[in-house]
Formats: C-alpha cells, sequence, structure tokens
C-alpha cells in the first residue's frame, strides 16, 4: 500500500476517533462502516455479528465493546429521526477488521492499524500497571520503616534504652521467615549493608508492618517493660502473621527477592520529573 494512501487513511481514522468523560477512545458503528468501504448498512452488521462471536470466544464481555446507541440524524427541512448505531471500542473495532474481507483496501489497512493501535495500548497499560505497583511497594517500604521507628521509640520509652531493637527486629524475621536476618539475606543475595525489607515483595512488606503495629499496640497495652519481654511478644506477633499468610499458601522465605526499592524510589522520580517537564511545554 503507498505511503500517501496509508497516511490518507489513518488522517480519516483518526478523524472520526471519539473519547468518553475517562479518556476512552470509541468510534460510531456508522461511521466504521463507511472507513471500512461499506455501502450497505445490513452487510455491515453481517460483519459486525461475527466480530462479536468472536469477542465472545475471547472471553471478553461483548456490552463491555458493542454499545448498542440510538443517534439523530438529519431528514432534511430540519427535521430529525432516531436511527441505530453502536459504539465501538478500539477492540471491537479490531475484530470488525479482522473479520471484514480482506481483499478491500480500507479493510487491509484497518486490520493492520487496530492491530498496532491496541497492541499500543496493552503496553501503555503494563507500563502503567507496573508504575502502580512500584508505587505501592514503595509506600509500603515508607510505612514499615516508619512503623520499626515507632517501636525503636517504644521500646526506649518502656525500657529506658534501645540498643537492642536490631536483635528483637532479627527475632521477628526469625518467627516470621523461620530465618534469622542474615540468613534471610543470604538467601536471597541481599548485601549485607541494606535493609533486608528494600529487597522484599509489597505484600511481606505490609505482613511485617503488621506484625510490628501489633507488638507497638501490646507493648503499650500489657506495659511491657523490658527487653525480653516486647522481643516476646514480638515473635508472638511475626508468627501469627506468618500462620495467617501459610494458610493462604504464601511462605514469606519462599518468595523471591524484588528490585532494589532505592532504585525503583529513583526511577519514580525521574519519570515524575520528565512527566512535569511535558506538561510545561
Amino acid at each position: 500500500m503507498k505511503q500517501e494512501i496509508v497516511k490518507s487513511l489513518t488522517k480519516d481514522f483518526e478523524s472520526y476517533i471519539n473519547k468518553t468523560k475517562n479518556g476512552i477512545e470509541f468510534w460510531f458503528a456508522r461511521d466504521l462502516k463507511c472507513l471500512l468501504g461499506y455501502t450497505d448498512w445490513r452487510n455491515f452488521l453481517k460483519v459486525t455479528s461475527k466480530a462479536k462471536i468472536a469477542c465472545e470466544i475471547s472471553k471478553q464481555a461483548i456490552p463491555d465493546h458493542f454499545v448498542d446507541v440510538n443517534k439523530m440524524v438529519n431528514i432534511g427541512s430540519g427535521a430529525k429521526k432516531p436511527v441505530p448505531d453502536i459504539i465501538l471500542t478500539r477492540y471491537a473495532c479490531y475484530l470488525i477488521a479482522q473479520n471484514g474481507d480482506s481483499r478491500k483496501q480500507e479493510i487491509a489497512f484497518a486490520q493492520t492499524y487496530f492491530a498496532v493501535q491496541t497492541r499500543k495500548f496493552e503496553i501503555i497499560e503494563k507500563i502503567i500497571e507496573k508504575r502502580i505497583k512500584e508505587s505501592e511497594r514503595l509506600k509500603a517500604r515508607k510505612k514499615l520503616s516508619g512503623t520499626e521507628k515507632q517501636l525503636s521509640g517504644v521500646i526506649f520509652q518502656q525500657t529506658g534504652s534501645n540498643k537492642n531493637f536490631g536483635l528483637i527486629r532479627s527475632k521477628g524475621d526469625k518467627a516470621l521467615f523461620g530465618y534469622a536476618t542474615r540468613e534471610m539475606k543470604n538467601r536471597l543475595g541481599v548485601p549485607k549493608s541494606r535493609a533486608l525489607a528494600d529487597f522484599q515483595p509489597t505484600i511481606i512488606l505490609k505482613a511485617k508492618d503488621f506484625a510490628t503495629e501489633i507488638t507497638i499496640f501490646n507493648t503499650k497495652e500489657k506495659e511491657l517493660d523490658t527487653e525480653q519481654h516486647i522481643s516476646n511478644e514480638h515473635v508472638k506477633s511475626n508468627t501469627s502473621v506468618r500462620e495467617t499468610l501459610i494458610k493462604r499458601g504464601i511462605y514469606p522465605e519462599q518468595l523471591p527477592a524484588e528490585e532494589d526499592i532505592k532504585k525503583v524510589e529513583r526511577k519514580l522520580k525521574s519519570d515524575d520529573k520528565r512527566s512535569l517537564k511535558k506538561l510545561r511545554k
């Protein structure tokens, strides 16, 4: 297909893009009918019916991609009448193109156009999903850091010293993982100088945070005033959380290490800066 034809068809297809309030792109079936070179609405509906079957086979909900509507059209002398139409998602358009006559130039173009557009959308979706997961993990890590500082402060208030806070935390790790902090670092390949939590998945960060919150609460409620008593309480908290995880088929010590949280944080900050620069242009 010649380059000028491709440019012309691309311009035509994109000029008919509509967007919902949430920014989701869609096309009207009657517009797509013309773009694909169909003159008869009934013939176009036959292709649409095949596309709906393909949608169902791919285990997608048809109403999510094909929405029946009525449009008001001019019939002359200022009068209007409603005509049936269909709101189509990008995926619906792709399925219609796939079920059309590929010998037609417009269909051949549409098959490639919507395949590429759909793929682009999938890639963007994955990038966004990854970013959300990374942000959630960073948030969980910061939350755990704050909770551990709080526990350190409570230990100092209750006992007059928090010099053995690291030992108490390690005993908690032993109860949660079945291995002490140093042993878990060796298992996961975490540098000795770095915190184990900087390389752990979100679910473990939240589990450790929950166990620490329980320890803080019970230390205050029970007025524990010795390092040994608080240490025992922290072991109990982590043991309970471990039992809950295992009941749900999650073995903390078996989960692989995640990317260094410091690298994740730098990457997220860098992405935010690039986004701000684009908005300012």
